[in-house]
């Protein structure tokens, strides 16, 4: 049984306004060139198929390609990340059950098995702890309990297929991969991340959301993002995993996805950016730069972009230190909550910390809203 482990295609996203689905059509094209000579026998999506709940139309007209191409050579198993609205992405998914591309969506339906082969391979799209803590009644509200019964339906299921091996798709932060800066954040709604016994007893768990290749343990892995999605993911090798289920274990081979353009982060002081040899190798890649100048140099962008074209990101970080406003905007929110980030909006405007009763008025908000895209 060989299987092919992709997910996070965030088709439609760009890279700082750079449009990225000539890039994205070249990696379906490669990945329908690997399905084909490596005889897979099922393709694997671990959710975030767009990314956005509303797609641009040349996003799903991309993805209706990609899917029927697929459908053509082998079968397809997908499920819906944090990104994707649910219902429209599993829109007339009991029809496409027929062609061989198994949309899996429906929280209420991670027990039922796509069968191919001798395997029953379980699709767990998103959970949202706060959608599915009172439907399954669990005792409290997180991604860990959510999951935890997600995988308990998942075995008892299991249970009634002797001689069938298990692989599950899920779409979660588990504990021992990294994250970078282009996932979006999950934490609200309870603790983010789920330790990889979850997937104990399963024969692989295909895994979805964090951005970067991780093997977490042999049979859990996450296959990252196709593409890099932000300056964070430099040193990310793309692509998908190659997985063969044999009798005595899982054999895994990565497969590189094409790149559109290299990036990389660059610091120094102007001149010596624009005038050192050993600046040379980044000229045609996708740069962010941060100048290091005592003084932040005029027109500094324009020159810049004569010596690198593709130069995307400007920022200034002044020898000796500087103040917070020095720093880029990822760099002052990243690892802080979405609720942390509005109670400073909040002291900013008010000249005074966010009160408990309007933090949780903050709270419920974004609760909301996470919820109503989830049902979007």
């Amino acid at each position: 049984m060989r299987i092919l482990h992709t997910s996070d295609w965030h088709l439609g996203r760009s890279f700082h306004r750079e449009d990225l689905l000539a890039a994205q059509a070249a990696f379906v094209d490669d990945l329908v060139a690997t399905v084909r000579e490596q005889r897979v026998d099922c393709v694997l999506v671990s959710g975030d198929v767009y990314d956005r709940a509303l797609p641009a139309v040349d996003a799903v007209r991309l993805c209706d390609e990609a899917l029927a191409r697929l459908a053509e050579l082998t079968r397809v198993v997908l499920i819906a990340g944090n990104h994707d609205s649910a219902r429209r992405l599993g829109f007339g998914s009991a029809l496409m059950d027929g062609a061989g591309v198994h949309v899996r969506t429906d929280f209420a339906r991670v027990g039922d098995p796509v069968v191919v082969g001798d395997a029953a391979i379980y699709g767990i799209p998103y959970l949202e702890p706060e959608l599915v803590r009172h439907p399954w009644e669990l005792d409290e509200r997180s991604h860990a309990a959510a999951l935890t019964e997600a995988m308990r339906r998942v075995r008892a299921d299991a249970a009634e297929r002797p001689g069938l091996r298990s692989v599950v798709l899920a779409h979660a932060f588990v504990t021992g991969g990294e994250s970078s800066e282009s996932e979006r954040d999950i934490s609200v709604g309870g603790s983010a991340q789920v330790s990889a016994s979850v997937f104990d007893g399963v024969d692989y768990a295909a895994l979805g959301h964090l951005h970067g290749r991780w093997a977490i343990t042999d049979r859990v892995r996450y296959s990252g993002s196709p593409l890099a999605y932000s300056f964070s993911e430099e040193h990310h090798v793309k692509g998908s995993w190659l997985i063969d289920l044999r009798e005595d274990g899982v054999e895994a081979e990565f497969v590189e996805a094409p790149v559109p353009r290299r990036i990389a982060r660059v610091r120094g002081r102007i001149d010596d950016l624009l005038s050192g040899a050993e600046f040379e190798k980044y000229e045609d890649r996708w740069l962010q730069v941060t100048l290091t100048d005592p003084r932040r140099p005029s027109s500094a962008m324009e020159r810049l972009r004569r010596r690198f074209p593709h130069a995307l990101v400007l920022g200034y970080d002044p020898e000796g230190g500087g103040t917070d406003n020095a720093r880029t905007w990822t760099e002052r929110v990243r690892e802080r909550s979405e609720l942390d980030i509005a109670g400073d909006f909040v002291a900013e405007v008010t000249d005074g910390p966010a009160t408990g009763e309007e933090r949780a008025l903050l709270h419920e908000a974004f609760e909301h809203c996470r919820r109503k895209e989830a049902l979007a």
